[in-house]
């Protein structure tokens, strides 16, 4: 069903239970073109039934969710993801006995036409489209600087290689939004700050939409370009990292002293500037 909608993401009024209990609450937001969105709250709080939801694993029993006009509700997740939605995992989700190029190239599987038959054959075109193919994912590996690990099987690889290629699979999809849960998770700090350059990049140059799950408040207020806070699958605040980091209702819910500021003046959600 084709949607009128300005936004290439628009999550309304979402409601989804699991035997009695809400994961998600009413809750609204958009994501544009190019924006880097954050969704934050403690365990718990729906952030991964959001996803679930936006890619078909979930279907909620209330609201809209649209993705670049064409609504999603009942959709399968393999549809969603030819609208052009890709995601990365909490717990890294690759074949550990396949090699980097071999799982970024499972990444391209739903751009591939050629059938059964063309491929066993190894007709011209299919090889041409193998080609490709190929080149594409070789381009992915160069833009995450992992081409001394192009070669090597997925499961002898350190932990934060790992997570650079399970993004490189989802980046293999040419998607328009990227969910990425959690991509920082378990790493150090330099293994953290070199995901936060890969998804700096990922914005910048290659214009992709991402909406960020993540723990680490730093690397969140950092590079999100908007911030969403959510407590008991309730949405408490919605706006700008700067304004996010002073809402009341957000300190006492999950930011914590540290992040409370003593500024006098207020700030504004739409903006961050002071008001």
């Amino acid at each position: 069903m084709v949607v009128v909608s300005d936004h290439l993401l628009d999550f309304s009024e979402v409601r989804l239970s699991f035997a009695g209990v809400t994961a998600i609450d009413g809750v609204s937001f958009h994501v544009d073109d190019g924006e880097l969105f954050a969704i934050i709250g403690p365990n718990g709080a729906g952030k991964t039934s959001i996803f679930n939801c936006i890619n078909g694993v979930y279907r909620p029993q209330e609201g809209a969710i649209s993705v670049a006009g064409s609504s999603t509700i009942g959709m399968k997740p393999h549809r969603v993801a030819q609208l052009g939605v890709a995601r990365t995992f909490q717990n890294i989700e690759l074949f550990a006995n396949l090699t980097v190029l071999d799982n970024i190239l499972l990444g391209r599987n739903l751009r591939m036409k050629s059938g059964i038959l063309a491929s066993a054959l190894y007709w011209r075109w299919a090889q041409r489209e193998e080609t490709a193919h190929r080149r594409r994912a070789e381009e992915i590996i160069d833009f995450l600087e992992i081409e001394a690990y192009r070669k090597s099987l997925v499961g002898m690889l350190p932990y934060g290689i790992q997570k650079r290629v399970e993004l490189g699979r989802a980046l293999a999809m040419d998607p328009r939004i990227l969910l990425l849960d959690e991509p920082a998770a378990g790493m150090n700090l330099e293994e953290t700050e070199d995901m936060a350059r890969f998804i700096l990049d990922i914005q910048e140059e290659l214009g992709i939409a991402m909406i960020l799950v993540e723990h680490d408040m730093g690397l969140v207020m950092d590079i999100a370009d908007r911030v969403m806070v959510l407590d008991f699958g309730r949405k408490i605040a919605e706006g700008v990292p700067e304004a996010i980091q002073r809402d009341p209702d957000v300190i006492k819910a999950y930011l914590g002293e540290e992040f409370e500021t003593h500024e006098d003046e207020p700030i504004s959600a739409e903006t961050g500037d002071q008001v």
